[in-house]
């Protein structure tokens, strides 16, 4: 094997020995850089030994993609050089994006949410006649997957739901008081963090972690069985995929919520008694007393009540990107990404509705 070269020889540039891939490969950077600075003369390529398609495509690109003005090669080599020529595609001309483009885009945008809407009101109408219909008949109720569902939702949920939730009250606890010690209000954290982690922090933290955790595996889990057909399968042994796949995941996930705000709300208090001890020299016992003085109960109905709404919400949106599925890989990336995104929006959402609708009950006069 002849390394290849690059020489300068009476006013033509002439390659030689191998320039095949194997060749090339150790030097294949520096003669990039001299195939650059190789202008002003005549290509000879009489003494390359051995040409593949790697170093016709190396010496195609210096030439701009053309052949060079009385450029001399053998015929042996010259078939490569014509293959990349009637190869070529020329880049389209690019075009300004205009009025009609952002038209265009804009009811893409349309058509695909009412798609969206269209295809998540069906599915609660399903859910719907599924619970009327397994209201007549109890002894088919998937309740092995329900239990399964909750444990999943539920239970595997509560280490990672604690360790954010004291963290989360650890933190707030000491924000709060590095203010409320400079005016001397330092008993009035209890109020801050009662009502501040039991009436909105829980329910929305658990909820967005719950999204991330538990929703988009959901997603997942439904998109892969319907990219390995499971679901078709389903089907045609006359099994209801609503009833055995998505009645079990949204009732347990409505279940589990308002046990888990509860869990997390609590050990974010812990956190924050924790916290309010060591930086105000606030007892256990002040906190455990003031705290159902200063946050009516009725928070606590509305934290659940959130809990509950909101498990319902991100099981649903789940789901409904799980049946979105195509049986492709991009399609399921896609649809786990969106269905976190849009679960995560939704909560939000219904939590401004929530703070409107109730800004009234429950808060102290």
């Amino acid at each position: 094997m002849n390394a290849p070269e690059l020489r300068f020889e009476e006013g033509e540039i002439r390659p030689t020995g191998d320039w095949t891939l194997s060749a090339l490969t150790p030097s294949v950077k520096r003669l990039r850089a001299a195939l650059m600075q190789a202008q002003g003369g005549r290509w000879n390529l009489a003494r390359v030994d051995r040409l593949d398609s790697f170093g016709a495509l190396l010496l195609w690109r210096a030439w701009g993609a053309r052949l060079p003005e009385g450029a001399q090669i053998p015929e042996a080599l010259a078939g490569h050089f014509t293959r990349l020529a009637e190869t070529r595609v020329s880049a389209p001309p690019r075009r300004r994006f205009g009025p009609l483009d952002a038209l265009a885009l804009l009811g893409s945008a349309l058509f695909g949410l009412i798609s969206h809407l269209a295809d998540f009101v069906a599915l609660i109408g399903r859910l719907a006649l599924d619970l009327l219909y397994l209201s007549v008949r109890p002894r088919d109720w998937p309740v092995k997957e329900f239990s399964a569902n909750l444990h999943k939702v539920g239970v595997r949920a509560m280490p990672v739901s604690a360790l954010v939730g004291f963290l989360i009250g650890v933190v707030l606890s000491y924000l709060s008081a590095l203010q409320l010690k400079a005016f001397g209000a330092d008993i009035f954290i209890v109020n801050i963090l009662g009502l501040g982690i039991i009436r909105e922090l829980g329910p929305v933290l658990v909820s967005v972690l719950v999204a991330g955790r538990s929703g988009s595996a959901m997603t997942a889990q439904l998109g892969v069985m319907r990219v390995t057909e499971e679901v078709d399968a389903l089907s045609v042994m006359g099994i209801s995929k609503y009833v055995r796949l998505v009645l079990p995941k949204v009732v347990a996930l409505t279940v589990a919520m308002p046990l888990l705000v509860l869990w997390t709300s609590t050990v974010a208090l812990l956190g924050g008694m924790m916290s309010a001890e060591l930086q105000l020299g606030l007892n256990y016992g002040f906190f455990i007393e003031t705290l159902p003085k200063v946050v009516p109960v009725a928070n606590l109905y509305i934290a659940m009540g959130k809990g509950a709404v909101f498990g319902l919400m991100i099981a649903l949106v789940a789901c409904h990107f799980g049946l979105r599925v195509k049986p492709n890989t991009e399609s399921l990336s896609a649809n786990t990404t969106a269905s976190v995104v849009t679960a995560i929006t939704m909560v939000i959402l219904v939590d401004a509705v929530f703070a409107i609708a109730t800004r009234a009950i429950g808060v102290p006069t």
